[in-house]
């Protein structure tokens, strides 16, 4: 009887919440396989849990339906490459040239580097409900608040700070659209060449603002 405490306490050693936790991520790691795959419309939950091998009821214990899946996978994903790109950005200070490349190469090579991830942070989301668009133009704001932050507040009238922003905004749109006509096969660009490019808008519109302080 080792390792068996109070029932739905301690299993084999592990706690319960532990062991949900373990299936959440199954099913994160299934959403990811299945929606960057086959695409959200395409799959059910019952395809979901099959791939994961859970049942039905360990589903509903992490996420109240399809759209929650998505959304949990999407914010993990989002999670990951925004802590990534921050901290090579970070590393490459205080150079702004050398932090616009290392971040920008930390978020082009994730995405390029596996299709399913593409898909589903560039495309399945897009539409897919009220709440994740929400949520996706959050996502969009809070990387274009990064490209700012890299640059630098400007020490001159509010409309330059506006301008930094609206700025941040339009590259960060920019990438985002670029690389989704590349995922969908509209691009024939190495990924290489998607980063100089990326690269070259960054800091030709970073110098034109300094320019302008």
């Amino acid at each position: 009887m080792t390792g068996i405490q109070t029932a739905g306490r301690r299993y084999g050693g592990r706690e319960a919440a532990q062991r949900q936790q373990e299936r959440r991520t199954r099913l994160i790691q299934a959403g990811l396989d299945l929606f960057g795959t086959s695409g959200y419309a395409s799959v059910s939950v019952k395809q979901v849990c099959s791939h994961a091998g859970l049942t039905k009821r360990y589903f509903y214990e992490s996420f109240r339906d399809r759209e929650d899946l998505l959304a949990g996978v999407y914010n993990e994903l989002i999670s990951t490459i925004q802590a990534e790109t921050a901290q090579a950005a970070a590393a490459a200070a205080p150079d702004v040239d050398a932090q616009l490349r290392a971040g920008l190469e930390v978020f082009i090579r994730t995405l390029a580097g596996d299709a399913r991830m593409a898909r589903l942070v560039l495309i399945e989301v897009v539409g897919a409900s009220p709440r994740l668009e929400v949520r996706r133009r959050e996502v969009l704001h809070e990387f274009a608040a990064m490209v700012a932050a890299v640059v630098g507040p400007l020490p001159a009238p509010e409309a330059s700070s506006n301008l930094v922003t609206m700025t941040a905004m339009s590259l960060v749109g920019g990438v985002n659209e670029l690389l989704v006509d590349w995922t969908l096969g509209h691009q024939n660009a190495t990924v290489e060449e998607l980063l100089d490019l990326c690269h070259t808008l960054f800091t030709a519109a970073y110098r034109t603002i300094s320019d302008q302080r």
